[in-house]
C-alpha cells in the first residue's frame, strides 16, 4: 500500500469527524505548531496513544569517515526523536 498523503489524510479524517476539509487541515497545523513550540520548551510533548515527542542530547563521539577511514570527531548537539506508545505498539504490529 502507499504511503498516505497529507490530503488524503485530511480527507479520511474529515469522512470521519464530518467537519470540514479546511476546518480539519486548520486543527492539524496548530497541533503541530503546539507540539514545535512545547518540544522546544519543555522537552517533550505526549499524543495520548500514539506516542511522545522527546528533545536528546546526544554527547559528542569518535566517528570514521566512510571514504577514507580517517577517525573523526562528531560534536555533541541536540535531536527529536518520537517514542511510540505502548497501545499503538500493539495496535500496529
Amino acid at each position: 500500500m502507499a504511503k498516505m498523503t497529507k490530503s488524503q489524510m485530511l480527507t479520511s479524517l474529515a469522512e470521519a469527524t464530518g467537519m470540514a476539509k479546511k476546518d480539519v487541515a486548520a486543527f492539524l497545523d496548530k497541533l503541530v505548531g503546539l507540539a514545535y513550540r512545547e518540544v522546544k520548551a519543555s522537552g517533550e510533548l505526549t499524543l495520548p496513544g500514539l506516542g511522545k515527542l522527546v528533545k536528546v542530547h546526544r554527547a559528542a563521539r569518535m566517528g570514521r569517515n566512510p571514504a577514507t577511514g580517517e577517525a573523526i570527531s562528531i560534536p555533541a548537539k541536540t535531536v527529536v526523536k518520537f517514542r511510540v506508545a505502548k497501545a499503538a505498539k500493539e495496535a500496529i504490529l
